[in-house]
């Protein structure tokens, strides 16, 4: 464990692609022009109550859903599924794709079948919820805020969704007991480090975008 100050002449400037330090994924529900659900996973958002950010890119078709219809499903998917989630890390539900994402993404009206997910109804909101994630958090829109930034607009821009949480469903499995908390023991969700896939453990268990 690293318990000593960082000395000056360990500390090197670096220029990262990302700064994903270690955040969880989710996959998010959104509503298609035609009723359908899109499902994007995301590993930019964070929660303070019962209220979520949301980080999008702005060419996204869920940055297109959210504007249009302002209600998603944050569904959290275990470790166990990172193959799952790795299915979806290349498709779009843009017809065309975007020319920033052409060279590695593809068009997708399916994601749900496509990475092996099954739908379930939601009971607050129409996007429909994928059933074999343990946690699904049902969620209205609040409001969207552009995000600036030179190399964030070099990727085509960005925004935040504000959400609030109406309706969490959560697995009896990762519950204490018959009570509403989450055991952390027993929970662990699938962290994106750096485009690499691990839980809460030491062990990597795949890379992103593999060749």
């Amino acid at each position: 464990m690293w318990t000593h100050p960082v000395q000056e002449d360990e500390v090197r400037t670096v220029e990262p692609k990302i700064l994903y330090f270690g955040t969880p994924v989710a996959l998010i529900s959104s509503l298609n022009e035609d009723n359908s659900t899109n499902l994007s996973p995301i590993s930019s958002f964070w929660a303070l109550g019962w209220t979520m950010s949301l980080g999008l890119l702005n060419d996204a078709k869920l940055s297109e859903n959210l504007a249009r219809h302002a209600e998603c499903v944050v569904n959290l998917p275990s470790p166990s599924m990172w193959q799952m989630v790795e299915k979806l890390a290349p498709l779009t539900g843009k017809d065309p794709v975007p020319e920033l994402k052409s060279k590695q993404f593809r068009t997708e009206k399916d994601k749900f079948a496509a990475a092996g997910f099954s739908r379930r109804d939601s009971e607050s909101v129409r996007p429909v919820r994928a059933a074999e994630c343990p946690v699904q958090m049902e969620a209205r829109v609040l409001s969207l805020h552009e995000m600036g930034g030179k190399r964030l607009a070099e990727l085509g821009g960005g925004l935040v969704a504000v959400v609030e949480i109406l309706r969490v469903h959560a697995s009896e499995e990762f519950l204490k007991d018959d009570s509403d908390h989450i055991d952390p023991n027993k929970w662990s969700p699938l962290v994106y480090n750096f485009r690499h896939y691990y839980d809460l453990s030491d062990t990597e268990l795949g890379k992103t975008f593999r060749a």
